[in-house]
């Protein structure tokens, strides 16, 4: 019976590490970085998003280490960020990014909420000072923004949560999926989810996700944020570069980069 437990035991580590630990989709983490390089670096995103001109661009961290992270998933969340005005605590208002989120609940791992925070919180529980950025051509940026504006982003989010959500099916969502179902909201100019699946399912190229069907089953059994009951035999989902593959495979792209902490920047 040892025998037995143990064997379980090391099917359910071997299960949980490679699928849950890119999961970054949280607020009020706790820093892990300094809080001076996290002002820093969240300033200095700011500022190379601006002097591209970007109104309204995706944006994306590194939340746990680098080296844990599965193949083809190089970053742990995803959001929009879009060019604001913001109103301080003082009264004034100032022009800056804010951050639109769909993040996990704390207390309730496999349900989420939409979140509206800024680059300093954004970046404040990152394990690297990395920020991937993608900014979409003019007239994506603009349709975003509207959309926003008018309300239409609360209309495409789905409270339940799965870090592997099918990017082609409505039942789960994760960050990356919202974002792509925003993004696509913008381009098709609607918010009609069967369409937008449809669309998704025509001309985005998905992430496979290279979990064994036996881990991925005991995972879903034990982990509430993990579930695959949205999938069809081939589990894929949605990530930050299949995003940025997508709108550039159409030519809806402006730049795609990942930006270090010493401002160097590597083309996606």
């Amino acid at each position: 019976m040892k025998f037995v437990i143990a064997v379980i035991t090391s099917l359910m580590m071997s299960t949980f590490m490679p699928v849950t630990v890119w999961a970054g989709s949280q607020s009020n983490q706790n820093a892990q970085i300094s809080a001076d390089r996290v002002v820093t670096f969240a300033k200095n995103v700011e500022k190379y998003a601006a002097s591209q001109q970007a109104r309204a661009f995706i944006i994306a961290r590194v939340g746990r280490p680098e080296k844990d992270l599965p193949k083809g998933i190089n970053y742990t969340h995803t959001a929009v960020a879009i060019y604001s005005d913001i109103k301080l605590n003082d009264g004034e208002t100032v022009q800056g990014y804010a951050i639109h989120n769909l993040y996990q609940l704390d207390n309730a791992r496999d349900k989420s909420q939409l979140v509206m925070d800024y680059p300093v919180d954004f970046f404040w529980g990152a394990d690297t000072l990395k920020a991937g950025i993608i900014i979409p051509n003019e007239t994506v940026q603009t349709r975003l923004i509207e959309l926003y504006a008018n309300g239409d982003d609360k209309k495409l989010h789905n409270k339940n949560y799965s870090v592997i959500a099918n990017p082609f099916d409505s039942e789960l969502q994760n960050c990356t999926e919202y974002t792509l179902d925003l993004l696509n909201a913008a381009i098709y100019q609607t918010t009609n989810r069967n369409q937008l699946k449809a669309n998704a399912k025509a001309y985005f190229d998905p992430q496979p996700l290279d979990v064994s069907p036996l881990k991925l089953a005991l995972g879903s059994m034990f982990v509430k944020d993990v579930a695959t009951r949205d999938h069809d035999e081939k589990v894929q989902t949605t990530t930050f570069t299949t995003i940025y593959r997508y709108l550039d495979k159409f030519q809806l792209v402006n730049k795609g980069v990942s930006f270090y902490e010493d401002q160097h920047v590597v083309t996606l």
